[in-house]
């Protein structure tokens, strides 16, 4: 087997590399990519320079090692700025938001109705009608507190 392995030279860098960009394909993450691109890069400077087997495996761990923290550096600074925030976390923009107690909180436990919804909250005991600020979001549970 490793008779094989040294006949093939380059090319094992070069089918490693398009086999991690295959493995991408069926568990998209955008990790094996750039494993897969060290592999080829790997193979690509294999056919330009003589080096034995040990460097190209301190190659690739380099390079892998590189990419992985380059690329999530790239892809954190283009990320845009979108209208909608809160699109799939509307709990969290009810932070900070003041409502008025549907029913009383009882034992710790009321609700408020927020446009067509209504919300479990948390907080100190209060009638119903009283106003209440939201504190924190978990879930589909608010934690309010009294506004006075």
């Amino acid at each position: 087997m490793m008779d094989l392995l040294a006949k093939l030279g380059t090319w094992n860098w070069l089918i490693l590399g398009v086999a991690l960009m295959a493995v991408e394909t069926f568990a998209p993450g955008v990790f094996m990519l750039w494993l897969g691109l060290a592999a080829l890069i790997v193979g690509l400077l294999s056919f330009g320079i003589i080096w034995s087997w040990q460097v190209q495996v301190i190659a690739f761990a380099a390079l892998a090692i590189a990419m992985v923290p380059l690329w999530r550096h790239f892809a954190r600074d283009h990320e845009k700025p979108t209208d909608t925030p809160f699109l799939n976390r509307r709990a969290e923009g009810l932070v900070g938001r003041v409502f008025t107690l549907e029913k009383p909180i009882i034992d710790g436990v009321g609700t408020v109705r927020v446009d067509d919804t209504i919300w479990r909250v948390a907080g100190p005991d209060a009638p119903s009608g009283s106003r209440v600020k939201v504190t924190q979001a978990d879930g589909a549970s608010l934690t309010v507190e009294l506004v006075s």
